[in-house]
């Protein structure tokens, strides 16, 4: 069998851009959150059309950002440029021959100690409450708000088979990438997936492949699981 697709760092970086610009109309999203829900339409029981799943991704922002017919055109080749890499690395026909030809490459982003800096010293977040988001947590966010947003398409499994388990497992180690480091919601949610391993988040990353969704996120009025405080829309919900 071929080998998956991969993006080139030219489709990459028009997709980058793409969301960048969604982003000046709409707070939930960017390039992780995108690919991640992007991923999860992927992962469905269905292929899903451009035309349906790009205004529940973007709402009126794609309208609003790019009104120009060349640019609307070349947006959306960026769009399904990722989508169909995304698409083939997910491809059930390749999975069942071999599970473990999964390549799936997520673009998450990770914070270095100059990054950091840098938004400190720009005035975008103070120094004494200043919050990152960890590796993979806002690509897991986009993931769950997807399978939140095509609902109807991720039913929830029945437990007493193997196949349910498995999907029930797979997404709890997405879950887990949206609770904080060191957090007591962490540890138990670890400890239920891996009784006895210590995992760093790297581990983790590389053990969340990307399934149906089985567990239900804070809705959007609730406490932020993080343990702000905050209501879950105005905290991590509003990444």
């Amino acid at each position: 069998m071929s080998s998956t697709k991969q993006n080139t760092e030219a489709e990459i970086q028009a997709f980058a851009a793409v969301c960048e610009r969604l982003a000046g109309f709409t707070e939930r999203i960017s390039v992780e959150w995108a690919d991640g829900y992007l991923t999860a339409l992927c992962a469905g029981p269905r292929a899903i059309a451009i035309d349906e799943w790009l205004p529940a991704l973007a709402g009126d922002a794609f309208e609003r950002a790019f009104a120009d017919p060349e640019d609307v055109a070349q947006a959306l080749q960026a769009l399904q440029a990722r989508w169909n890499v995304i698409a083939d690395q997910l491809d059930p026909g390749r999975l069942l021959d071999d599970e473990d030809v999964l390549k799936l490459n997520p673009l998450m982003a990770e914070w270095s100690d100059e990054d950091k800096q840098r938004v400190i010293d720009e005035g975008k977040l103070s120094g004494d409450d200043a919050q990152f988001p960890a590796l993979g947590e806002i690509w897991a966010l986009g993931f769950l708000d997807a399978t939140e947003d095509f609902a109807d398409d991720w039913p929830a499994p029945d437990l007493s088979s193997d196949t349910g388990q498995y999907y029930d497992e797979c997404l709890a180690r997405v879950t887990a990438l949206i609770l904080p480091e060191g957090s007591d919601d962490l540890r138990e949610h670890l400890q239920s997936l891996y009784s006895g391993q210590q995992l760093s988040r790297d581990e983790l990353v590389d053990e969340a492949p990307p399934t149906r969704r089985v567990e239900k996120t804070p809705g959007r009025n609730d406490p932020c699981p993080c343990g702000s405080g905050k209501k879950y829309k105005k905290c991590h919900g509003a990444q």
